[in-house]
């Protein structure tokens, strides 16, 4: 199974070196794939106007195939492992691919919103797009790990 990543803006400074770090080890267990697009110029812009450009970047980019999962603080939370499950039954569905997608500092748009099929929350905290990234290429790493029954995941529940 495919997974990308669609985001608005790249990682800069330190945390960059930590999202490439996962991001290398991702394809060790998915096909892997980064979309990076441009951060709207806000200056003289409205939130909604930066929301509205960064999204129609994102929406040009996305692909037709696979299932859009959005991360939005008002999402459904998952925990890895139920990550991890929903990865495997994808793949046994014979889902092609997953595609998540990180807003930039506003936020996705209504209309990235609406062509999503699934949003899903790290917290009821807003994190920076570079954080949130972080937090979501580890958890991509954990789930390739938890369904290899490999060390790395110390966690239990669902």
């Amino acid at each position: 199974m495919k997974i990308s990543l669609l985001s608005v803006g790249r990682p800069r400074g330190a945390i960059a070196e930590v999202i490439e770090l996962y991001e290398k080890r991702i394809p060790h267990y998915f096909s892997w794939e980064t979309v990076e697009v441009r951060e709207a110029a806000g200056r003289g812009l409205t939130a909604a106007q930066v929301m509205q450009d960064e999204g129609a970047r994102l929406l040009a980019r996305l692909s037709g195939a696979g299932k859009v999962i959005a991360l939005d603080r008002l999402g459904t939370m998952w925990s890895s492992e139920r990550l991890a499950n929903w990865l495997d039954e994808s793949a046994v569905r014979g889902v092609p691919g997953a595609t998540f997608i990180i807003g930039g500092a506003f936020g996705l748009s209504p209309a990235v919103l609406e062509r999503v099929d699934e949003k899903i929350s790290f917290s009821p905290m807003t994190f920076p797009h570079e954080v949130a990234r972080l937090l979501l290429v580890e958890q991509l790493y954990r789930a390739g790990t938890i369904l290899r029954g490999e060390p790395y995941h110390k966690g239990k529940g669902s």
